[in-house]
């Protein structure tokens, strides 16, 4: 009966295991396949802009506000991460730089990759 109980409790660990190591190559998939495209400050109308960017293990919900063609603020709503809290600092930089596509923040660069493209999202969805 001991024996049984180990078998399963092994299996259950192992199979947890396996799903779990599973979930973490597709993150890194999803990390490695984003693309972010400038979007055209001058083809967007004055107003708020909300983008989501999520690949599982990280998320970035953020607002954008656009007036006279330019950034004017960006506002993270959401940022669920696991070390990526550096990256926060980065709709601040995007503001100063006017463009999305900067420097990732050094020790989160995966979550200044799914800021970026949430951001991206919010723009060029609209």
């Amino acid at each position: 009966m001991i024996l049984l109980i180990g078998l399963v409790v092994l299996v259950l660990v192992g199979g947890f295991g396996i799903f779990y190591y599973k979930r973490f190559l597709d993150y890194k998939q999803a990390i490695q396949a984003i693309t972010i495209r400038e979007p055209d400050l001058t083809q967007l109308e004055d107003g708020e802009y909300v983008g989501i960017h999520d690949v599982d293990f990280i998320r970035a919900k953020v607002k954008v506000e656009v007036k006279d063609h330019r950034f004017q603020t960006i506002k993270i709503l959401e940022h669920y991460n696991d070390r990526g809290k550096k990256a926060d600092v980065l709709p601040e930089k995007i503001v100063e730089q006017q463009r999305v596509t900067i420097d990732a923040i050094s020790g989160a660069t995966n979550s200044s990759k799914v800021i970026q493209k949430a951001v991206e999202k919010a723009l060029n969805n609209n």
